[in-house]
């Protein structure tokens, strides 16, 4: 990953460290199944860089999802929203505008395909095989459900599956992810390749 791009993606709003990050990078770069990438939930673009710098590397397009309203643990007088990615007419969250900002900013506006809407909407749509999907949407316990339950079908044979925020003890943080992670695995699809802090990166076997 250059420099332009690792410099853009910490710059960014979010809350992926930046090895994580980076660890989200190898995964999509190490691909060798045809497809392109996805990612569940963008908030201000910060994931999308690393992955978008795989993706230009490899010639693939990156879709991110997100209908850019907060998720249900990051909204307006909770303890972890940003302020500054609430819209003062609407006062709601809008982080579509500094998603696009970091795009742009990254140089990557030709690789990466915004799709603004709800998760499990487009899912029940989708029809593309993907080589790689990253779930890092709502983390309450529906959301985190749907999006696998939506997402997972469609990582192609040999892709790979990446989860964020998987805590093992839950003083850590939120279960729904690594629940999700958990049932990955449990359902038999799924096989373990790496884990970095809270990123699960699996690969799809059946």
């Amino acid at each position: 990953m250059d420099d332009q791009l690792r410099r853009a993606a910490e710059a960014a709003r979010g809350f992926m460290p930046a090895a994580e990050g980076l660890a989200l990078y190898e995964a999509a770069a190490s691909l060798d199944v045809d497809g392109p990438l996805l990612e569940v939930g963008s908030y201000c673009g910060k994931s999308a860089v690393y992955l978008g710098a795989a993706a230009q590397q490899a010639g693939r397009v990156l879709f991110c999802v997100d209908h850019h309203r907060g998720s249900e643990e990051n909204q307006p007088g909770w303890e972890h929203h940003d302020p500054e990615v609430v819209d003062p007419d609407l006062g709601v969250i809008d982080t579509l505008p500094y998603f696009r900002r970091t795009i742009s900013d990254a140089g990557l506006e030709e690789i990466i395909v915004a799709v603004v809407g709800d998760s499990p909407t487009v899912a029940s749509l989708w029809a593309t095989p993907l080589a790689m999907v990253f779930i890092d949407g709502g983390h309450g316990a529906g959301p985190a459900h749907r999006d696998y339950e939506g997402w997972s079908p469609h990582v192609t044979p040999g892709g790979l599956l990446a989860i964020h925020d998987v805590f093992e003890d839950p003083a850590d943080g939120g279960r729904p992810p690594y629940e999700i992670w958990f049932r990955a695995l449990s359902d038999g699809c799924f096989r373990e390749q790496s884990a970095v802090g809270s990123l699960r990166v699996l690969r799809r076997v059946a």
